[in-house]
């Protein structure tokens, strides 16, 4: 089902994930316009869109999802939303009630806001995160929306991306002003990897600084499937098209998805070492030291940030719950998503393989100064 003709709004259009499906949408779609709203707003970004978007409309929007009458004046007039942003924190670095505040209450206002102007399709990228894995590790392979799990989530993080994606299934269904309904839907994609990721950036600097040696963090037993972030885009896209759907819609509003492809399973540190390798990079064969041990670590550096928290803000480089999940093996199927909403990966594994190495060996010479001069 085609979205020509519609306004269709993206938070987080700056960002890793918003800045694709707004690219997407401007190649596969003829819409009348895209509102891009993010707090942060990237001249070189917007200006990349330019040649892109034909007859299409880009009205840009800087502010905060929190912000409801900006929210809704963003809203006014459009039928459809992409909520991609959110404040990401593995670490614990940023405080529990700004993670709360943003990736909850501001979702919160977005919902208020689509029920209140009449837009009635709302995609919530949610995350694999919302899923686990618990503290106790236990695996999950090739898992379904359907398997049971006891998640148990520790993470401040994983805590607020499970509760705003609850409030965006429980809104599903919701009646518009004009007498309509709001359809939503969530996208649990796994680790999402590809050009312009942030987190490979930081382990290749690791890997700088170690002697272009990778440092092994994961188990290789511990496999989990990243998803290129093209990818990601695309079951975007093709949630949109199923919401627009009537045929479709009932079956889709109110579901979660796994977002997956086909990158072969591996565990964490394997996977960076595959797109690092090409540009020389080699890997520890296995952990500096055990994971029992480094568990032990783990809970007593987070004993001393809690002790330094009313004197000094000090984060650990590593926590117990990000030591678990880097070393548990969970990986999910799409098949779901294939059914409901139609979605097949775009990019090959070879394909996004090959543009992630190629952009990190792009960057790898800056990267290098950037490290040497400090």
């Amino acid at each position: 089902m085609s979205l020509t003709g519609d306004v269709c709004v993206v938070t987080g259009a700056f960002g890793f994930v918003g800045d694709r499906v707004v690219r997407l949408l401007l190649e596969e779609e003829r819409l009348a316009e895209i509102r891009l709203l993010d707090k942060n707003i990237r001249p070189e970004l917007l200006q990349s869109l330019e040649d892109k978007r034909g007859e299409t409309k880009i009205s840009v929007f800087e502010g905060d999802i929190r912000d409801a009458e900006l929210v809704r004046r963003v809203c006014q007039g459009a039928s459809l939303m992409f909520h991609t942003a959110s404040l990401i924190d593995v670490l614990g670095s940023i405080d529990y009630s700004e993670l709360y505040a943003v990736n909850v209450k501001g979702t919160q206002v977005l919902l208020d806001a689509c029920l209140q102007e009449n837009l009635s399709s709302f995609i919530y990228t949610s995350s694999i995160e919302v899923a686990g894995p618990n503290p106790r590790g236990d695996p999950i392979i090739n898992g379904n929306e359907e398997t049971p799990y006891s998640s148990c989530l520790k993470f401040p993080y994983s805590k607020t991306k499970q509760e705003a994606e609850r409030l965006c299934l429980s809104t599903n269904g919701e009646m518009l002003r004009n007498g309509g309904h709001l359809a939503t839907c969530c996208l649990r994609p796994m680790y999402i990897f590809g050009d312009g990721c942030r987190f490979t950036v930081g382990h290749m600097k690791d890997g700088i600084r170690n002697g272009n040696m990778l440092l092994r963090i994961s188990r290789k037993e511990a496999r989990v499937n990243p998803v290129y972030v093209g990818n990601v885009a695309f079951a975007h896209l093709q949630a949109a098209r199923a919401l627009r759907d009537p045929n479709k819609r009932a079956t889709v509003g109110g579901n979660f998805y796994y977002i997956s492809d086909n990158t072969p399973p591996v565990s964490y540190s394997d996977f960076n070492h595959t797109v690092l390798s090409p540009i020389g990079f080699g890997i520890q064969e296995r952990p500096s030291l055990p994971f029992p041990l480094l568990y032990v670590i783990c809970f007593l550096l987070e004993t001393l940030q809690t002790v330094l928290r009313p004197f000094l803000r000090y984060t650990p480089p590593i926590n117990r719950q990000l030591l678990t999940m880097l070393n548990t093996p969970f990986s999910f199927s799409y098949q779901k998503a294939q059914r409901d909403i139609g979605y097949t990966p775009r990019y090959s594994w070879a394909e996004s393989h090959k543009v992630t190495t190629d952009w990190l060996a792009s960057i790898l010479p800056k990267e290098r100064e950037s490290i040497k001069a400090k």
